[in-house]
């Protein structure tokens, strides 16, 4: 087998899967900041898009009361803050701050690097192409962030679930994104014939089925579904409360009927599951046992979790460990898709 030291000394593949994982933590950080923006109501705290002077946060007492200003024209305010404090109006705007900053960062830490080793001749061929895709989708993330937050200024009190599920799952497909091609380089470490891994059906199945939980809960969460039932396994005392009111088209209501959210959210869980133990167990048998049960076991903890955060009362240390542990089910499973898809050097 040929080693990495064999390459030519201006490609560095351990270097740059290196950086990809730091930029993944990152991305993991900004999952858990979005989360507890979403649970501390902040998320329309900043009512514009400054993609460049929006770095600096307000540093005078004017600064601030014209930003408490802009928020008290939307309708969040006027019908459900109203007679909130500057106080209290600051506590809010750390958080959306806080996140939006991070997704800056997260940015800066795609482009920079990449412009830099571009331009040193550092990446191997064929990559150059999925990197500038990954960072395309960093932008479109920002985009689509504000397309979110859009929803909220005017007729609403609060964002749209739909495109909050769209800007949760676009960040968790970036970050599975970048988690694959860092194991694609650090396989290309080891040896420099190893061909990129090529997604296996069975295991693009499983990945699946983890992202469309992943959107329930994005629902769930966006429709403040976790507060209509709080009891386990059933809702108050049924499997599915027969007095729920639907609305017509009947598929309407996985989309938008609180109750029927949370319904399909507590059990595509275990349809998930199934198929993400599935992939674990191939893992194993693929000759990556850690990874395997890596995400055995935090698929498991995924769903104490879940069932937790209900008993709970939607308590926000509790909510915000189950949207963060989902970011590290998704790594640990695109981990083990890859591991599984592995081709021949």
């Amino acid at each position: 087998m040929l080693q990495a030291s064999t390459l030519p000394t201006r490609l560095r593949p351990r270097t740059l899967s290196n950086w990809l994982f730091i930029v993944a933590a990152l991305v993991v950080a900004m999952v858990v900041i979005g989360g507890i923006t979403r649970l501390t109501e902040s998320g329309l705290s900043i009512t514009q898009w400054k993609p460049i002077s929006g770095i600096i946060p307000p540093l005078t007492g004017a600064q601030w009361q014209a930003e408490f200003d802009n928020y008290k024209k939307i309708p969040e305010y006027q019908q459900l803050n109203r007679g909130m404090t500057l106080a209290g109006f600051q506590a809010i705007f750390f958080w959306e701050y806080v996140h939006r900053l991070l997704g800056r960062v997260v940015g800066a830490a795609y482009l920079l690097p990449l412009l830099a080793f571009w331009a040193a001749g550092r990446f191997p061929r064929g990559y150059v192409p999925r990197l500038f895709a990954l960072v395309a989708l960093v932008c479109f993330q920002g985009a689509i962030g504000w397309w979110m937050v859009s929803s909220g200024l005017a007729k609403r009190t609060d964002v749209s679930h739909v495109r909050l599920a769209v800007h949760l799952v676009t960040a968790l497909t970036l970050l599975a994104g970048t988690v694959w091609t860092a194991l694609d380089l650090r396989d290309l470490a080891a040896n420099r014939l190893a061909n990129p891994a090529r997604l296996r059906a069975f295991a693009a199945v499983a990945l699946l089925l983890l992202f469309a939980q992943i959107m329930f809960g994005a629902f769930t969460a966006g429709l403040d579904a976790g507060y209509a039932f709080s009891s386990w396994p059933l809702m108050g005392d049924e499997i599915f409360p027969a007095a729920t009111p639907l609305t017509d088209p009947l598929w309407r209501n996985a989309v938008d009927n609180p109750i029927a959210v949370q319904f399909i959210h507590r059990w595509l869980a275990f349809v998930a599951a199934a198929g993400i133990v599935w992939l674990g167990a191939k893992a194993i048998r693929a000759g990556a046992p850690r990874i395997g049960w890596s995400v055995i076991v935090l698929i498991g903890f995924q769903i104490i979790l879940g069932i937790t955060t209900l008993l709970s009362g939607v308590e926000i240390v509790i909510a915000v460990a189950h949207q963060a542990n989902a970011a590290l089910t998704l790594i640990a499973a695109t981990a083990a898709a890859h591991a599984v898809s592995r081709r021949p050097a």
